[in-house]
């Protein structure tokens, strides 16, 4: 593990994203491993997500000219660094006290999108205070209150987020064994601080109650819903949580922008297909009307890879990013995140113009690692925690 010596990163050990993943078992609290690591039932899912990417194989072409490299993307217009974003997750300030704050200025530094969750331990606002010009998407639920749901858009409108991400696989809870047994209680000097004032006291987050207020969700909801929320915003609406074709088809027909091929990190329906195996079918049905993107079992630069070659527009991380955040805070989440970017930049020399990969995604799989490299150093030096 990294030394501290005089405010400065001694040795920098943590490699790839498996090393991040044991020193957070080993130093979060056995409930609130737990708790992120957790899928639905016995984590099928949650595991076939990993183990799918290792059932693909590349098609390499070689003798390719891969002198210059940019992996800059697009999202909804907005150019990204690379194309990795972080996934809307729970409750960061379990593993890191500064929370979700921490992780928005790492996104900032890094120059991609953030997906902030309604179930922030940090406001809204104080995210948008802790990094001013970061790129960040808010996901969101409609619940039984539509009156709570428009004042959640009103908000994010008005602190200039640039899109809405619609969860639309958890009508109810999935039934996660080890939550479940521990009643996934927030430690007492947590809160859900988007919540506060707007909810009954009841529903609220508080010691001894669920992390979530999950009876605020309405499980009622339907494609005309969509249409209610596209009534009352003018921001892009990103479907996240589809699996099939068939939905798919819907989502354009509805006239939302985006879909994220999402199974929730396995943590709500268990047996359903790993989010890389649904993606082609997906990318299928769209036929390029809208922007596809994925969630799900990334965890080094081949995913990526894999991932766009079969016609994400971009990736998304969530598990890792909490990973990140119980090592070292922003600086080692900046480091985190970029250790797949770094996995990419590697793979891609290798794997240039792999089947399926069409001209403008093999434009920007490219950069120079080397500048990289060293911007994700000097930030790594500057970080004293």
């Amino acid at each position: 593990m990294n030394s501290w010596e005089g405010g400065q990163c001694a040795e920098m050990a943590m490699v790839c994203l498996t090393d991040f993943e044991k020193y957070a078992k080993e130093h979060l609290s056995k409930d609130t491993w737990d708790y992120y690591s957790t899928g639905a039932d016995e984590c099928y899912t949650r595991d076939d997500n990993l183990l799918a990417y290792k059932r693909i194989r590349l098609r390499p072409r070689v003798l390719q000219d891969v002198s210059e490299s940019d992996t800059r993307t697009t999202v909804q217009g907005t150019e990204i660094s690379f194309p990795i974003g972080i996934s809307p997750t729970a409750c960061h300030g379990m593993a890191w006290h500064e929370g979700e704050t921490a992780t928005a200025r790492a996104a900032e530094a890094l120059n991609t999108c953030y997906i902030t969750s309604t179930y922030s331990n940090c406001s809204v606002e104080e995210i948008v205070a802790a990094a001013p010009d970061g790129f960040r998407w808010f996901q969101m639920h409609i619940f039984h209150s539509r009156d709570l749901s428009e004042k959640f858009v009103q908000r994010v409108e008005a602190l200039g987020y640039k899109a809405l991400v619609l969860t639309v696989d958890m009508p109810y809870f999935g039934k996660r064994r080890d939550s479940l047994l521990k009643q996934s209680t927030l430690p007492p000097h947590l809160s859900l601080k988007n919540f506060d004032g707007m909810l009954p006291e009841h529903e609220t987050s508080v010691p001894g109650k669920q992390v979530t207020p999950s009876r605020a969700i309405d499980p009622s909801i339907t494609w005309k819903d969509v249409h209610w929320l596209q009534s009352i915003t003018s921001l892009p609406i990103i479907i996240k949580g589809i699996l099939t074709k068939e939905d798919a088809e819907l989502a354009v027909e509805h006239g939302v922008q985006g879909i994220i091929v999402s199974n929730h990190g396995g943590r709500q329906l268990d047996g359903t297909l790993a989010t890389i195996d649904a993606l082609s079918e997906i990318v299928g049905a769209v036929k390029k009307r809208i922007e596809v993107y994925l969630d799900g079992g990334i965890r080094t630069g081949s995913d990526v890879l894999k991932a766009l070659a079969l016609g994400a527009k971009c990736v998304f991380i969530g598990r890792p990013v909490v990973w990140g955040l119980a090592y070292k805070a922003a600086g080692m989440l900046q480091k985190s995140t970029g250790t797949s970017f770094s996995s990419l930049n590697s793979k891609v020399p290798e794997a240039h113009k792999t089947q399926r990969t069409s001209a403008e995604q093999e434009t920007r799989m490219f950069e120079q690692e080397s500048e990289m490299t060293a911007q994700e150093t000097e930030r790594c030096l500057s970080q004293e925690t």
